[in-house]
């Protein structure tokens, strides 16, 4: 899988004063290596593993940042997209003083089963699992979906996020117009900069200092 640049949402999070980096977890991109998120089979789909696999190596990330010293101590803010998003909801029971804010872009993993449009594997299965990262969630979540998603549809998204919001109350859904032909990659898209105007985010820097918070985003 090749590596999306997310350039005008790298560059309206800059333009806010934040840092961005954006990862390339194990088994993606030129260096390869094991694939560590395998969901297994379509029917019996383990999305918890998936999930918690991929939220590991966004953590790795998030603390090899903090290393660097024009980055802030006091929290990062985790954008994600897809299995990205699906890995980062499964931070939200991480240290606040570790991640401030999540925002998911259509997150999930199981889309388009068999390549059709609306199909998804284990349906039922992928919100139970959304159910149980969403228990003791401590970070604020804002989950995003277009109107055009043929990914993860809004209604499944509505109902993933009702399923997330049951275990703490910590999301808000928002539902956007359409963007392009396939709303799924509005993370991707110049559309995606008004949608990150509209967001309340933590305070960072003002644009133009060296220093800010890391955030990143990773399909």
């Amino acid at each position: 899988m090749s590596q999306p640049s997310y350039g005008p949402l790298a560059e309206a999070l800059v333009g806010r004063g934040f840092a961005v980096l954006v990862p390339e977890r194990p088994g993606h991109g030129a260096t390869g290596g094991p694939y560590l998120e395998d969901q297994g089979g379509c029917e019996d789909a383990d999305y918890l593993a998936a999930g918690r696999a991929t939220a590991a190596a966004l953590r790795m990330a998030i603390v090899a940042m903090e290393r660097e010293p024009f980055i802030r101590k006091d929290g990062a803010v985790v954008v994600g997209h897809s299995a990205g998003g699906w890995g980062a909801l499964a931070l939200a029971s991480s240290d606040p003083r570790l991640i401030a804010r999540i925002v998911v872009f259509a997150p999930g993993r199981g889309g388009h089963a068999g390549d059709r449009p609306f199909a998804v594997c284990a349906e039922q299965r992928l919100i139970a699992a959304t159910a149980v990262f969403g228990r003791g969630a401590r970070i604020p979540v804002t989950w995003l979906v277009a109107a055009n998603d043929t990914y993860f549809a809004p209604a499944l998204s509505s109902r993933m996020a009702e399923a997330f919001r049951a275990g703490g109350d910590a999301v808000t859904f928002r539902l956007l117009p359409a963007s392009g032909g396939e709303g799924h990659w509005l993370a991707e898209h110049d559309d995606v900069r008004d949608v990150v105007g509209a967001l309340a985010l933590p305070p960072s820097v003002a644009p133009g200092r060296t220093e800010g918070r890391a955030s990143g985003a990773r399909r």
